[in-house]
């Protein structure tokens, strides 16, 4: 006869096992960083992100019909503000939401020009759903409750190549809680 402490230690035993192979699954999932991953740019080539390896990014994705479009001049005066510290800013146009990044690499080029945009810019992508870019997968299974919901949606990647913090589409360039997470960011070693 299996008396109670018998089948107590078996059942904590497995539930002990079943929570070190999630955590085994969780560490290997997290050895994989945003530098593991590269964009086309929209001018040709690729934008590799393990070439920023050490330094802060920030991922946008980025539309040039939306109310938001704006915001362009807000991630320039970052790039002015905070690129000669080390702060890599790129710019992901996508079609993904109400169809607002419909044109191609003309005339998102000229959107980003209007706004004097010089930080790079990736050929237009995919941001969410099954066929995602590879990066907005990784940043979906990392932060699942922080997905892209609108165009101009902040990804803050720290320098150890993992989202440090997320910004939605509400939320400006220019707005405190940006520059003070990337502030943190670029004085983090």
């Amino acid at each position: 006869m299996i008396d109670r402490r018998t089948i107590l230690t078996a059942a904590l035993a497995a539930i002990a096992g079943t929570a070190a192979i999630r955590g085994a699954r969780a560490q290997a999932v997290s050895r994989i960083t945003a530098y593991a991953f590269s964009f086309p740019a929209l001018a040709g080539g690729d934008i590799r992100l393990a070439d920023h390896a050490g330094r802060p990014l920030l991922v946008v994705n980025t539309a040039s019909l939306c109310g938001f479009t704006p915001q362009y001049a807000g991630l320039q005066e970052l790039w002015t503000e905070f690129h000669g510290r080390g702060l890599m800013i790129l710019g992901v146009p996508s079609n993904d939401f109400g169809g607002q990044e419909p044109g191609g690499a003309t005339e998102i080029a000229h959107t980003a020009q209007q706004h004097g945009a010089t930080f790079p810019i990736a050929a237009k992508a995919v941001v969410k759903g099954p066929n995602a870019h590879p990066f907005y997968k990784w940043a979906a299974d990392i932060r699942p409750r922080d997905v892209p919901r609108w165009n101009f949606h902040k990804y803050l990647i720290g320098r150890d190549g993992y989202i440090a913090d997320v910004f939605p589409e509400s939320v400006a360039p220019s707005d405190t809680r940006v520059k003070t997470a990337i502030a943190r960011a670029l004085a983090d070693s």
